[in-house]
Order: structure tokens, then sequence, then C-alpha cells
């Protein structure tokens, strides 16, 4: 387990959920502290974790909260996001946990 210290860009930078439902937002922290706890040298990836993460919120932003596809998918493109873009519109929640779910691989940020 890392110490607070260290998670501390994960759990104090609100600009990492800024936008989401609480329960989306829980979910991006939790998976956050996990996969920084699970890395060796997480110091040095918390930072990459933390951009790929405001990403992920701003996609599930555009895509479940304003409906704005196109941008969402230039998003995606941009970012180089792996997951399968959904066919249709989805809640934020069931999004967020969609995203999560893909990444079966540790993050290759």
């Amino acid at each position: 387990m890392l110490p607070k210290s260290l998670l501390a860009p994960i759990l104090t930078n609100d600009s990492l959920t800024r936008g989401l439902g609480d329960a989306e937002a829980r979910m991006l922290v939790e998976y956050l502290v996990e996969e920084a706890e699970q890395r060796p040298g997480a110091e040095r990836d918390i930072p990459r974790l933390c951009r790929w993460a405001r990403g992920i919120a701003r996609f599930v932003q555009l895509w479940s909260y304003q409906q704005d596809y196109g941008a969402a998918t230039q998003l995606a493109g941009a970012e180089g996001f792996q997951w399968t873009l959904p066919a249709t519109w989805m809640e934020a929640c069931e999004l967020m946990e969609h995203i999560l779910a893909s990444q079966a691989t540790p993050l290759a940020v």
C-alpha cells in the first residue's frame, strides 16, 4: 500500500473528477489508486495516470452529459484511448464502468 503522500495527486486533485457525478468519480479514483498501488515506481507514473484520468472524465462528460459524440470521438482519437466506443448514448456511470472494465491490462500511459 502506498503512503497517502504519494497518492495525494489522485486523492486531492479536483480536476480528475470535475464534471462527473459521485458514482463515476468514485469509480475513477478507486481505479487510479488501485492501479498506482500495483505499479512498481508508482511515484513516476502517477502524473501520467492523472492525465489519462482527466481525459477519461472529459470523455464521459462529453458523451453522457453533453451528448457531444463528435467531440468525444475526437478526444478519444487524440488521446489514443483503446476501448471500443459505445454505439449509442450511455448513462455516465455505465460508461465509466465500461471504460474501466476494458482496461484489463495495466495502463500503458
